[in-house]
């Protein structure tokens, strides 16, 4: 295929068929401000683990109550992320921010003064349900925004070396928080993020509508909003209740039902809620597997080396945010590199491929973790390793997944890289909680003379998980081998995709 050359004025090249924002000149400052409303969103899916112990205590709620207040801000965000990208492109990116934030912040405020369990999880759902109407919004700011495809590059990478080290960060916020503080703080803490995500999009942004202003396809939000809450509920009470039990297996089949129902409707519908050329190109589809596939390698790190490192070695909460800093720095370092070095000289399905296997070696190195603790020989360098992955692998995965689309899809695009990542961690945590819990059952079952057999066997559970993490990643590094196309670079300007693009619509 011809590459199509595109001249621009001096001051920023600009790629066919981009739509250029008016505040162009403050693009940099947009960033800032979209950065930080992502990392509120994707802190608050980690700040609250560290806490929730002490939130346990203080409002007397129960263990398994205790999954709740994590799975129902999963259940909003993930289930509602179609319908919020759709939003976005409908009634514009600005009013949709700013929605979303708002939103997010009152939530954040009610759930950290709850004075009971009922008003905690109310918070938590409204939560996630403004941040199923943030997230796209923000991503979907930045292509359309940077028109130059180098600052573009820039632009992804500071994106997802942010959304990255969230996680580990929201760890590392919540110790601090919770033993300085109170367990409240770490709801608290989102509206100082809030309100300056509030003033800069205000002071910045403009709304962009889409001037045909279609119809919102009801029938589509309906199947694909249930569908994602039956998967994701399903997959919380099969965590609970084990996976033959009737709610989980019903839950689970409805959900796949009504979510191979939603990609039919949307062959037909005229104005769909995801347009099957988005996520039909095999670019953005191996991009939205990725991130689903690191979610779950990631996410089930994290959760199983919080309980290592707190209840199997004695890490203090303080200590166990620190612990994870290896991760978070790695991220930040690799991703710098990435954008600067690695995608002038490699095609994008490289570094992908070459990412997520480095970050199952990670996961490798700690499956090695033992009863007695060796973080510098094994937590440290596994972490580091999992992060070099990530940093690559993740930023080059969501610039992908937001790639070659048209303006007005922009924020669905968006929200699709948003669930692929919500999904992944929220289903991928359920499964590898069950896998782990299953192993360290056996375990005690036919070591139960060994001494300390319950602490072996709970940590032979967490290198269970580990181990499955690991196949994981590597599992994402061969599919988006087999996917992304092979001359792929960050540098091809839009037009060249949406060419190619045009080859998979005709077939739908």
């Amino acid at each position: 295929m011809s590459r199509t050359e595109v001249t621009a004025p001096p001051e920023h090249h600009v790629d066919a068929g981009t739509h250029v924002d008016p505040h162009y000149e403050r693009r940099w400052l947009i960033l800032l401000v979209v950065s930080l409303a992502q990392l509120m969103i994707l802190v608050d899916a980690t700040i609250i683990n560290v806490a929730l112990p002490s939130a346990q205590r203080a409002l007397h709620f129960s263990a398994p109550n205790r999954e709740w207040v994590i799975t129902a801000y999963v259940l909003a965000f993930g289930s509602l992320l179609p319908l919020g990208g759709r939003f976005a492109d409908l009634f514009g990116r600005k009013a949709m921010f700013v929605t979303g934030a708002v939103g997010f912040g009152a939530m954040s405020a009610l759930a950290g003064a709850s004075p009971n369990f009922t008003t905690l999880l109310i918070a938590r759902t409204l939560q996630g349900v403004s941040a199923a109407i943030l997230a796209p919004a923000a991503l979907s700011v930045i292509p359309v925004t940077f028109t130059d495809t180098s600052e573009r590059n820039r632009a992804f990478a500071v994106f997802g070396a942010v959304a990255g080290s969230s996680g580990a960060l929201g760890l590392l916020f919540g110790g601090i928080l919770t033993s300085y503080e109170s367990w409240r703080w770490t709801m608290y803490v989102n509206d100082v993020f809030a309100v300056l995500a509030i003033f800069g999009a205000l002071s910045l942004m403009t709304n962009e509508r889409n001037p045909l202003k279609p119809r919102l396809d009801i029938i589509g939000t309906l199947l694909a909003s249930g569908g994602l809450f039956l998967v994701v509920f399903g997959s919380a009470k099969a965590e609970l209740d084990g996976w033959t039990a009737n709610i989980a297996l019903a839950s689970l089949a409805a959900g796949g039902f009504l979510l191979i129902s939603f990609l039919v409707s949307q062959k037909y519908i005229k104005n769909p809620l995801i347009p099957l050329s988005v996520i039909l190109d095999r670019n953005r589809g191996a991009s939205y597997l990725a991130l689903a596939f690191a979610n779950i390698g990631i996410f089930a790190v994290l959760l199983f080396l919080t309980y290592y490192f707190q209840k199997g070695i004695g890490f203090s909460p303080v200590r166990t945010g620190f612990a994870f800093l290896p991760l978070s720095l790695a991220i930040v370092v690799v991703a710098s590199i990435t954008q600067e070095k690695l995608l002038k000289i490699f095609t994008m399905r490289s570094i992908v491929v070459v990412g997520l296997a480095t970050s199952g070696l990670g996961a490798l190195v700690l499956t090695r973790t033992g009863v007695s603790g060796d973080y510098w020989s094994i937590d440290f360098p596994g972490l580091a390793l999992l992060g070099a992955g990530i940093g690559s692998a993740l930023i080059v995965a969501v610039a992908m997944g937001s790639s070659g689309t048209a303006p007005e899809d922009a924020g669905t695009a968006s929200a699709m890289s948003t669930v692929s990542q919500q999904i992944g961690a929220a289903v991928g945590i359920a499964v590898l909680s069950t896998f782990a819990a299953t192993a360290t059952t056996h375990f005690f079952d036919s070591h139960s003379t060994v001494h300390r057999a319950l602490a072996h066997a709970t940590v032979h559970g967490y290198q269970t998980a580990f181990w499955w993490s690991a196949g994981i990643f590597w599992s994402a590094s061969l599919l988006c081998g087999a996917l992304v196309r092979s001359k792929t670079r960050m540098h091809a300007s839009d037009a060249d995709v949406i060419e190619e693009l045009a080859e998979v619509v005709p077939a739908l």
